[in-house]
């Protein structure tokens, strides 16, 4: 397994998601943790909404049977999504809040589901329109200054929200999530299709990736097996056939030169730790076997070629 820095500490490339874990019980999350582990997977990532909070509950209960889990691992979790809305007619509905209360009221229940007095890394979940950079800025100093989280970081945000935010902020933004795969690459598109006047040419995300790889912000890759947003996985889809053809192809050939049990999802999340920036991929298994197959992708080697040749093959052309 390769590593990355985040605030100082060596992270894994293959991020162990948690968003499904919710009927799990203490005995399965523990073997899931410790299988990441064993396979060099030091990081897992979680939200609050995430279950309901579920999520981070039975991780909570997994650490207080193992405390040694919690010590070996960095623990990143999100907020800033609201689910307690209330509409006129009654109906609850959700909505986006960085507000300072809803922040600081957030960690305090991740840290209480998780049985941690800290996490390693908080995220604000997705923007928020409404967002006033120094109230964020007050939340985080506070947070910090208690011990509470050691770093933070956004999810899908674009370099203008980031740079706004980060005027208030007295310390950096470490990572920034998007959504990325194979099948999935408009943050890769408009950058190869500059001044086009094609469908790709589209700038959907502002040069985020250029932006982040200035800044020294760590990608995390999310849905990293999905076509377009949730709109399944693109691995065996009968959507994208050449896709799966060559990722077959190259997963045989590398298995060969490497002697690893290469897979066609070791190769698609190593064509997302390929690209030059500080990359990591969130995988959101459950099944032990998955994550093996996953950490797999941290020791291949994709040559600029095959890297084209896979993009390309999920429908991608080249201006």
């Amino acid at each position: 397994m390769k590593y990355i820095q985040l605030n100082g500490k060596p992270v894994s490339e293959v991020v162990l998601g948690l968003m499904r874990i919710p009927d799990k019980t203490t005995e399965e999350v523990v073997s899931l943790l410790e299988t990441a582990l064993d396979e060099g997977i030091n990081m897992i990532d979680l939200a609050d909404i995430y279950g309901d909070g579920q999520c981070e509950t039975n991780v909570g209960r997994a650490f207080a049977a193992r405390p040694d889990l919690r010590e070996r691992l960095f623990v990143q979790s999100k907020c800033g999504i609201n689910k307690h809305g209330t509409s006129f007619d009654g109906k609850p509905f959700t909505f986006f809040d960085f507000s300072r209360e809803h922040i600081i009221q957030s960690v305090d229940g991740i840290l209480s589901r998780l049985q941690t007095d800290h996490i390693d890394s908080l995220l604000l979940h997705r923007p928020d329109v409404l967002m006033e950079p120094g109230e964020v800025a007050e939340a985080f100093t506070q947070l910090h200054r208690q011990g509470k989280v050691l770093s933070f970081g956004v999810s899908n945000e674009n370099p203008s929200q980031m740079e706004l935010l980060s005027s208030a902020l007295p310390f950096p933004i470490v990572t920034n999530q998007l959504q990325l795969s194979c099948a999935f690459t408009p943050m890769i598109d408009a950058g190869l299709n500059v001044n086009m006047q094609n469908q790709a040419s589209i700038v959907h995300e502002s040069g985020v990736l250029d932006y982040c790889r200035l800044k020294g912000i760590a990608v995390q890759a999310w849905s990293v097996m999905q076509h377009g947003y949730f709109e399944g996985i693109f691995l065996g889809s009968g959507k994208y056939p050449r896709l799966n053809e060559t990722l077959q192809a190259i997963a045989a050939r590398k298995g060969g030169e490497t002697g690893l049990p290469v897979t066609p999802m070791a190769l698609a999340l190593a064509w997302i730790l390929r690209l030059p920036h500080p990359m990591q991929a969130v995988i959101g298994t459950t099944r032990n076997s998955r994550v093996r197959e996953a950490a797999v992708a941290s020791a291949i080697s994709l040559s600029r070629e095959e890297w084209y040749e896979i993009y390309e093959s999920a429908g991608n052309v080249l201006p």
